[in-house]
C-alpha cells in the first residue's frame, strides 16, 4: 500500500522534472519570478491553485468526461508561458504584485488546466483499470505540488542570491528571466504540430 502510494507521488513528481518536458518548470519559473520569499503565502496558493487546475484536467480525462486535440494543447501550453512572461516583463518592477490575487489566481487555475490536459492522454494510460482513480489521482497531484514546491523555492533562493549578494534589482531580475523564457517558448511555439 506504501509502496503504491509513494510510486504514484514518485510519478507526479518526475511528470513535473522531467528535464524532456521542461515546459511545466518554465511555467513554474515566470510564475514565481516576480517574487521573494517574504511572499511565499501567496507563491504557495499560486502554485496550489495551477495542482488543482493541473488535477482538474486530469479528473475530466480520467473519467472520460473531455477529451481535446493533444496537438492543440501541445501549441496552447507553450502559449501559456508565454502570455506569463510577457506580462512579467510588463509589470517588473510595478508594486502590483501586492494587490489582489484575483485575475492571477483565475488565470494561474485555466492555465493549470490546459497544462494538465497536455498530460491527460499519458495519465489515462497509466491510470488504466485501476479500481481507484480518485485515489491515485489524489497521490499524483500530491507529487507534482511537492516537485512544484521544490522548484519555486529554488527559484526564489535564486532571486534572493542574485538581489542581495549580487545586486541585481528586483525588475532587472524578473526582466532577465521573463526573456530568456520567452527565448526558449517562442521556438517551442513556432515548431508545434498545429501550425504546419
Amino acid at each position: 500500500m506504501l509502496e503504491n502510494f509513494w510510486f504514484n507521488v514518485q510519478y507526479g513528481m518526475n511528470h513535473v522534472l522531467d528535464i524532456n518536458g521542461y515546459d511545466h518548470i518554465l511555467f513554474l519559473m515566470v510564475l514565481a519570478v516576480p517574487y521573494v520569499f517574504n511572499d511565499w503565502k501567496r507563491v504557495l496558493v499560486l502554485v496550489t491553485t495551477f495542482t488543482l487546475g493541473h488535477t482538474l484536467s486530469l479528473v475530466l480525462a480520467a473519467y472520460g468526461i473531455v477529451s481535446i486535440n493533444g496537438e492543440l494543447v501541445e501549441f496552447l501550453i507553450p502559449v501559456t508561458i508565454l502570455i506569463m512572461a510577457i506580462y512579467n516583463v510588463f509589470t517588473a518592477g510595478k508594486k502590483s504584485k501586492t494587490g489582489k490575487i484575483g485575475l492571477l489566481f483565475f488565470t494561474t487555475l485555466f492555465f493549470g488546466i490546459i497544462h494538465g490536459l497536455g498530460f491527460a492522454r499519458e495519465f489515462k494510460m497509466f491510470s488504466g483499470q485501476s479500481e481507484n482513480k480518485l485515489e491515485l489521482l489524489i497521490e499524483f497531484a500530491l507529487g507534482i505540488e511537492l516537485a512544484q514546491v521544490i522548484i519555486v523555492f529554488i527559484v526564489l533562493f535564486l532571486g534572493f542570491l542574485c538581489q542581495t549578494v549580487f545586486r541585481f534589482s528586483r525588475r532587472d531580475w524578473v526582466m532577465v528571466i521573463s526573456a530568456v523564457v520567452i527565448g526558449l517558448v517562442i521556438p517551442m511555439i513556432l515548431e508545434s504540430n498545429f501550425l504546419k
